[in-house]
């Protein structure tokens, strides 16, 4: 099988020739480590401060040349893509107001930490009103396309090709949790019609994504701690199911495929996400809870699982640990499909470059049995 169908075959729960291999995102120090350069993919501060400085060009070439490249070297079957700046347009500039911590033209504040190096979070947005919220155009430029472009022409014919929209069920890089959660109880209207409106924004993006190429997409808003979901079931289905729902009909009719990522515990939802019509979930955190054979036991057949390998064991554990969780992974797998191996969430900041081979010289191990006990079985 080609890498493509591999990943089709596990997410329509036929049976692949062997477990399909991916993630939805590298960050740029596993990057560098694997393609002996410097990357300004994932690459954080420094893709930041790139954009502002308006070298855009330098930025979309290193995402193009460096995301196929380390499809190649880890031999992966699922290839990340996303929209870029457009050409030839100086981004909004931020005002900062303190180190790493700066506010943008339409009044919403940013911060970064550079001990951690995640990605920029939102401390604070201006209050809106109902009769102030109005549509986000969906105008796109041609060279938004670029870095799709590109990877679907080297790798598109062979390899799962993965847009990242964004998201608009729970904008939180808009509108900070707290200020929706509270508006849910407060002003429910006013959520109702922001949510509508990044919703809509992101599958406008989603086609565009499919239209050119891609053969899924992953919608990001986490909607969950470790604890549990950040609003309550009934909640969920009120303001977020809908336009999830819209969501996946809008790329089910695109014929594309919808992996919603989200951290956390959602055992309280995964009914509800499937309803809604979402193909598989990455973002699976073993550690609490939510691990591959509880989970197949439940909802196998029923909804495509992107995950088997806890970040956290990537980043603090031992190449041991990260094999055993591989092993799990792959005998909870049923024959028919399900299970696309990835890391819990994005291979982030902090992930140990000497764990990440391990997890792919198990899954190389693993598949190797996989395909021999398929060859006796025929």
């Amino acid at each position: 099988m080609l890498p493509k169908e591999r990943v089709i075959a596990a997410l329509e729960f036929c049976t692949p020739d062997r477990i399909p291999v991916g993630e939805t995102g590298v960050d740029y120090t596993i990057t560098e480590q694997a393609l002996g350069r410097p990357t300004l993919y994932r690459a954080k501060w420094k893709e930041y401060t790139a954009l502002w400085e308006g070298r855009r060009d330098e930025y979309v070439e290193s995402c193009k040349r460096d995301i196929v490249d380390l499809a190649r070297a880890f031999d992966h079957d699922v290839v990340p893509v996303f929209l870029v700046p457009p050409r030839g347009q100086l981004p909004p500039q931020p005002e900062f107001i303190a180190p790493y911590q700066w506010r943008m033209p339409d009044g919403r504040v940013f911060a970064y930490s550079p001990q951690s190096e995640g990605h920029q979070f939102l401390l604070s947005n201006l209050d809106v009103t109902l009769d102030e919220l109005e549509e986000i155009p969906a105008v796109f430029d041609e060279s938004q396309l670029e870095l799709v472009r590109h990877v679907v022409k080297e790798m598109g014919g062979t390899h799962f090709i993965l847009g990242r929209p964004g998201d608009g069920i729970f904008p939180l890089m808009r509108y900070t949790m707290e200020y929706l959660l509270t508006a849910m109880i407060e002003r429910p209207e006013v959520v109702e019609r922001i949510i509508e409106i990044e919703t809509k924004y992101c599958i406008a993006v989603m086609e565009v994504l499919l239209d050119a190429g891609c053969d899924g997409v992953l919608p990001t808003s986490d909607v969950a701690s470790n604890q549990g979901t950040f609003m309550s079931p009934a909640m969920f289905r009120r303001f977020l199911f809908p336009w999830l729902k819209a969501e996946c009909d809008a790329v089910h009719r695109k014929g594309g495929y919808l992996i919603k990522h989200t951290d956390g515990n959602i055992w309280e939802i995964l009914d509800m996400m499937i309803e809604a019509g979402v193909d598989g979930w990455q973002g699976i955190q073993p550690r609490i809870g939510m691990t591959l054979p509880a989970l197949q036991e439940r909802y196998g057949g029923r909804l495509c699982f992107w995950g088997g390998v806890d970040v956290d064991t990537l980043v603090a554990g031992a190449p041991d640990d990260v094999a055993r969780e591989v092993e799990v992974a792959f005998a909870s797998a049923p024959r028919t499909g399900g299970l696309v191996l990835t890391c819990g969430n994005s291979v982030m900041v902090g992930v140990q470059y000497r764990n990440y081979l391990a997890m792919l010289e198990a899954a190389r191990r693993c598949n190797t049995r996989w395909h021999e006990e398929a060859a006796g079985n025929e």
